[in-house]
């Protein structure tokens, strides 16, 4: 029988955590984190990170093991993780994985696509442009380069447009173009769980958690990091606001409802990605734990019977 990976997905703030931790107890087992912005060490409260109690109730991976100065790409993690996976399922029958990253999630569960080898000039050279023109100006090229890529990522990760543009420009395709492909199948199985709940509940879970945020010194982390705030990891809601307010451009409460309206908007595109997966067994976020498990429980002896 096939390994299990169990990967529990959604929108921020839905209570993935929490769910993860109950899994893994059950299962007597561990979590591998698929959360892309907690991996840094030195973003704890702005990313929301598993907190010390968290972290204790169950062994959980990839939370802060880098620096926001080291180059970590998604397919770095793609390989960590299938090490690390390749060990653990050595141990356990089934291993947790939990993170609203789609594109993190998918690297493990299903692989990333394939693309050329372009010259690295060009990445250089977008790099340079977003720092002295803006992300609006990467944002209309690639909508012009490829409409179809530009209308699935979120607009403004710098990360995400230089590496499609970088692609689309390199190689005279469109990036989507090399997206879908057949890739190598998994030595585990994957049962994907996601959380799910009325549009209004997750709103006013995300402006709780920012008010929480806040509260819990969100913006002292953020000055702590001002001085670094052109580097990649930090381009994300939640500091990029804050720095706004920092350098005396925004007033401090239009930042905090604009960390809190571009998180709601990254939630939706949260649920738009997720609800791509056709096989994802969907609960919602205010069903008993316990309940879950008769679901689980179901389509793992389904997986079993495959």
């Amino acid at each position: 029988m096939k390994k299990i990976l169990i990967s529990v997905v959604g929108p921020t703030a839905i209570g993935k955590t929490k769910t993860a931790i109950f899994l893994a107890n059950y299962f007597k087992t561990v979590i591998i984190s698929a959360d892309s912005r907690q991996f840094y060490k030195e973003m704890r409260i702005g990313t929301a990170v598993p907190t010390k109690s968290e972290l204790e109730a169950a062994q959980h991976h990839f939370i802060q093991h880098k620096s926001i100065h080291d180059n970590y790409s998604v397919g770095d993690f793609e390989k960590d993780a299938l090490v690390l996976l390749d060990v653990l399922f050595k141990e356990h029958d089934v291993v947790i994985m939990v993170g609203g990253s789609g594109l993190y999630v998918n690297a493990v569960t299903k692989g990333l696509d394939a693309f050329p080898k372009v010259d690295k000039g060009i990445r250089d050279n977008l790099n340079s442009e977003l720092r002295t023109k803006g992300i609006q100006v990467l944002q209309h090229r690639l909508k012009k380069l490829d409409s179809e890529y530009y209308n699935t990522i979120d607009e403004d990760n710098p990360h995400r447009l230089i590496r499609a543009l970088e692609i689309c420009m390199g190689t005279g395709l469109p990036y989507s173009s090399f997206l879908n492909k057949p890739k190598p199948s998994r030595l585990f199985q994957v049962l994907t769980v996601g959380l799910t709940a009325e549009r209004a509940i997750v709103y006013e879970r995300i402006n709780q958690r920012v008010d929480a945020m806040m509260t819990q010194g969100l913006l002292q982390e953020a000055k702590s990091l001002y001085g670094q705030k052109d580097l990649n990891a930090l381009q994300t809601v939640g500091y990029k606001e804050l720095f706004n307010y920092i350098d005396g451009s925004w007033e401090l409460d239009f930042a905090i409802s604009e960390i809190k309206k571009n998180t709601r908007r990254f939630a939706k595109r949260q649920f738009t990605w997720f609800k791509k997966n056709e096989d994802t067994v969907w609960i919602d976020h205010a069903v008993e734990k316990t309940d879950i498990l008769d679901e689980i429980s179901s389509k793992i002896q389904e997986l079993k019977n495959i």
